[in-house]
């Protein structure tokens, strides 16, 4: 059985990010406050969720062209740090090691980089990511973000498991995971607490529809 998951940090009151993202600040204003329970706890509990991240070898994912880099319009408007062409936020190895299917209303060839990692780039939509993910790698897909991009899954039918980390800090503004979405169903089937976050991970299903 293959699946299609996501797995996202949100604060008490819904916000995967804060308002007026930036380059400089590319989560907005207070996001960085939602993370703190990967990069400063030292608890065992807070490790091995945030190790679930990144699923096991041999799946691909999908990802907002927001999630890949600040660039709007055409890809030419901005360059990265070095002044060559922008190849996203993770420097030249980035974690992901699978294909990786980036949403853009703009063509661009396919980045190769280290560790295993092509981003390729998808002008047909939501549901064309989804169709090569799968096909690339053994069916098993993550949805890598952004909000709107797991919207679009859940939106889809498509989404089997969403993982949240539900970090105790208000936002009070910015993009949050589930306005908009169709109705859908949350089951949680999984659940640990520290004093950083609390995980849970969900099944989706749609009331009256796909389970």
């Amino acid at each position: 059985m293959t699946l299609t998951t996501a797995h996202l940090t949100v604060s008490l009151d819904g916000f995967v990010a804060g308002p007026d993202q930036t380059l400089e600040d590319p989560l907005g204003r207070g996001a960085e406050a939602l993370h703190r329970w990967m990069f400063e706890s030292d608890l065992e509990v807070d490790a091995r969720w945030a190790k679930r991240i990144l699923p096991p070898a041999g799946g691909a994912y999908v990802m907002g062209r927001n999630m890949y880099g600040p660039v709007r319009g055409e890809w030419s408007s901005y360059d990265g740090a070095d002044g060559g062409p922008w190849r996203g936020w993770w420097g030249e190895d980035p974690p992901y090691h699978a294909p990786v299917f980036v949403l853009t209303h703009h063509e661009h060839e396919p980045i190769e980089m280290a560790g295993g990692t092509t981003f390729h780039f998808v002008t047909g939509g939501f549901g064309e990511a989804l169709r090569l993910a799968r096909a690339a790698g053994n069916g098993n897909v993550d949805i890598a973000g952004g909000a709107s991009t797991v919207r679009q899954a859940l939106a889809a039918g498509e989404l089997d498991e969403l993982t949240l980390d539900i970090a105790p800090v208000l936002l009070r503004a910015g993009e949050r995971i589930f306005d908009g979405t169709v109705d859908v169903r949350l089951e949680p089937v999984e659940a640990e607490h520290s004093p950083w976050a609390t995980h849970v991970r969900y099944a989706v299903s749609r009331p009256g529809g796909r389970d």
